[in-house]
């Protein structure tokens, strides 16, 4: 073991922690703001943009423009717009526990597109995550939401998106994350001029949404899984889906419905099973591979 690396994952695990606890304050910041869905998603975007794009200036990050990194763009402006919808027409813990449905559309579709068979992990928790998905959607069906939980899926969808275009040679997750920020910020936030509550609370409020919970957020995570094993940053990510509904319950008094918090459980348990069985083969044929 190389000197620092101790320290330098502690400080990655930190890092990611802190990414996950930013990303959670989305769902009660996003109820709190009266505005329309779009319009918060364009200004929260704008003000990341300009969070991210001084971290860029100042470490120096060289950025990528090719078709790889403008799909992923396209990608993260669907996470962040389709999340900001489903915020408003269904329960905060139904939008994020959805969204973090990505890994198992990342399996789905490296089935479709390159032929690669899931294993019987990725099959196992494929199960897992549907019956958990199913769960949500008997709800929903009874209690009118079911087109927020769509949408949430679908944010869940791109994600997987961003995650897989970002994993190839050509791909740059800095640079894919500012420019789908940028898109979002020019194209929605003009529609700000239709809103009328801009009193204290609901501009401190925007602010914190985009310079916290999407521009340090991604910065933190962005550069904390660099130091941080993947096992790890699985673990640490599962705070997110769980402290959101938390925060939202305690601040906004919205709870999860029995059959919703159900489906939660399984989900996320489903996604961490996944994670860590997957992280644990791949440490272990390194280790057979070391001469």
């Amino acid at each position: 073991m190389q000197e620092g690396e101790p320290s330098k994952r502690r400080l990655g695990a930190a890092m990611v922690l802190a990414s996950s606890i930013c990303f959670s304050l989305g769902g009660l910041l996003m109820k709190l703001i009266p505005w329309n869905p779009l319009a918060i998603n364009g200004v929260r975007n704008l003000i990341a943009c300009a969070v991210i794009g001084a971290y860029i200036a100042v470490t120096k990050h060289r950025m990528k423009f090719n078709g790889t990194v403008l799909v992923g763009a396209i990608c993260m402006a669907g996470v962040t717009t389709m999340y900001a919808v489903a915020n408003k027409l269904t329960t905060a813990g139904n939008t994020i526990i959805l969204q973090c449905t990505a890994p198992i559309w990342i399996v789905i579709f490296v089935y479709l597109f390159f032929g690669k068979k899931p294993n019987r992990t990725a099959l196992i928790c494929i199960a897992a995550v549907l019956i958990g998905i199913l769960f949500f959607f008997f709800e929903g069906l009874s209690t009118g939401k079911w087109l927020g939980d769509i949408i949430a899926l679908l944010s869940g969808i791109f994600y997987a998106g961003v995650f897989m275009l970002n994993s190839f040679e050509k791909g740059d997750a800095l640079s894919s994350v500012f420019l789908g920020q940028l898109a979002c910020g020019l194209f929605l936030s003009p529609m700000v001029v239709r809103e009328t509550d801009f009193s204290a609370p609901v501009l401190a409020a925007v602010l914190v949404l985009g310079t916290v919970q999407v521009g340090l957020a991604y910065i933190f995570f962005t550069t904390g899984t660099k130091y941080t094993d993947p096992v790890t940053a699985s673990i640490l990510n599962a705070v997110e889906p769980i402290l959101n509904p938390v925060l939202v319950a305690i601040f906004y008094h919205e709870v999860l419905g029995r059959l919703s918090l159900l489906g939660a459980v399984i989900v996320i348990c489903g996604v961490l099973y996944y994670n860590v069985k997957q992280s644990a083969g791949q440490k272990r044929a390194e280790g057979r591979a070391e001469p």
